[in-house]
């Protein structure tokens, strides 16, 4: 595979040809599409959204999308969706080892398992949360979600994403944003992987408002990285599509690859980011600000200041506040938190907390250190500190998230997670 080219900024407009001649020029839908190309719009958003929130790409590709035989139904296997009612959702904290790599051949769809998730899919609101694991590439299949926008977090493995508009390779410590609707196929660049994968039911993952900060800091769009456009001419075989929709999964088959867009020109397409760009925001006195200071991004609702869902990274950073307990403090919120760790350890945890691993905290269900952190934590020489290694994040959403009754029957349920703080010493001294 030739070395991939990418354009620099979040929501821009680009405008990409793989084969020179292939864009229009001065207008959308001329009457023969140059090079005996087809065109298609792909609208990620209603006609009449205010421009400033309009998502949209025009493609030129070599067959429309039009031509499949019709969808069948199939197994859902390990993919869960709304109502996310199969068990009733405890407020106690959940916590979870690495799901178990396949031991026999699977690929992204097949290694897809559901973890929790809320709100309504029909009323584009609420969240899915997966964890793929993966040991087999897809070659002549292919996947889109018409649910919601998806956001992957490897943990392990190198991926390449060959999608309708270009192909992203995405390393643990990258995150890649797939949009609504877009084909693709996942490829493993090594033998296993796996990680995690938000579906956002939601309106569209943006940056967000920086306020007080000013201009610049968290996640800079320029960062952020989208394909130049490439496709895959394939006729010769069966092309087998799976599509998420509704909540069920839904297949059928090709004469050709899908993924055959010559030109793109548009808004709309994936993108990747390396979170060690991310510029953190700290304390440099005393105590620490709300952790809302890590957002990487956002997807608002319609209430101002709650979020759909929130991307919130842990990276590695400088720990310089004096007199101030600097783990995170125990806390009950609003806002529900699923959190997962993608290498190193997290600074609120001891141990039981692993790479590939997963906690929930819901809604006003208390939770914070450990006791040998905050054993640790309080005794600390408060000079600064460089957390290093490390890399944790958390999905943060305003709905409850209901754990699907795999997640709580599921042998990597760490059943004794609240033991963690029953040792917590009485230290009241009147």
């Amino acid at each position: 595979m030739p070395q991939l080219k990418y354009f620099s900024g979040f929501g821009n407009e680009f405008a990409t040809e793989a084969h020179p001649g292939a864009l229009p020029v001065g207008q959308n839908s001329p009457q023969k599409a140059p090079l005996g190309l087809y065109t298609e719009q792909l609208s990620g958003s209603p006609f009449t959204a205010p421009r400033l929130l309009n998502r949209r790409t025009w493609t030129y590709r070599i067959r429309p999308s039009v031509m499949h035989k019709p969808y069948e139904r199939i197994a859902n296997a390990m993919v869960r969706s709304t109502p996310f009612n199969e068990v009733e959702t405890t407020p106690s904290q959940l916590r979870w080892d690495p799901l178990p790599l396949p031991t026999t051949p699977t690929d992204f769809i097949d290694g897809l398992t559901t973890l929790a998730g809320n709100g309504d899919l029909t009323m584009h609101s609420g969240v899915a949360i997966h964890i793929y694991a993966a040991t087999k590439s897809m070659t002549d299949r292919f996947f889109y979600s018409a649910d919601g926008e998806l956001l992957f977090v490897p943990q392990l493995g190198r991926l390449t994403l060959h999608t309708e508009l270009g192909i992203l390779d995405i390393n643990p410590g990258e995150i890649a944003l797939v949009p609504r609707g877009i084909k693709f196929r996942v490829e493993l660049l090594d033998p296993q992987a796996r990680g995690y994968l938000l579906e956002n039911y939601g309106a569209h993952f943006r940056l967000p408002e920086l306020g007080a900060i000013g201009a610049n800091g968290l996640a800079n769009s320029r960062d952020f990285h989208t394909p130049h456009a490439a496709y895959d001419d394939r006729d010769n075989g069966t092309f087998q599509v799976v599509a998420k929709f509704q909540g069920n999964l839904w297949a059928t088959d090709f004469d050709h690859s899908p993924l055959d867009v010559v030109a793109w020109h548009g808004n709309y397409a994936p993108c990747k980011y390396d979170l060690a760009r991310f510029n953190c925001i700290n304390s440099v006195n005393f105590d620490h600000p709300d952790p809302s200071i890590y957002t990487v991004l956002t997807s608002p609702s319609e209430i101002p200041g709650t979020a759909n869902v929130d991307f919130a990274i842990f990276p590695p950073r400088w720990l310089v506040a004096e007199h101030t307990f600097r783990p995170p403090w125990f806390h009950r919120n609003f806002m529900n938190e699923f959190m997962g760790l993608v290498k190193g350890e997290y600074d609120a945890k001891a141990e039981g907390f692993v790479p590939g691993g997963a906690s929930l905290h819901n809604c006003m269900s208390g939770h914070g250190p450990d006791a040998e952190t905050f054993d640790r934590a309080s005794k600390a020489e408060l000079k600064p500190v460089k957390l290093e290694g490390t890399l944790a994040f958390m999905f943060e959403t305003r709905f409850v998230c209901r754990p699907t009754k795999f997640a709580m029957d599921t042998a990597a349920r760490q059943h004794e997670y609240y033991t963690c703080w029953q040792t917590l010493k009485k230290n009241f001294k009147p």
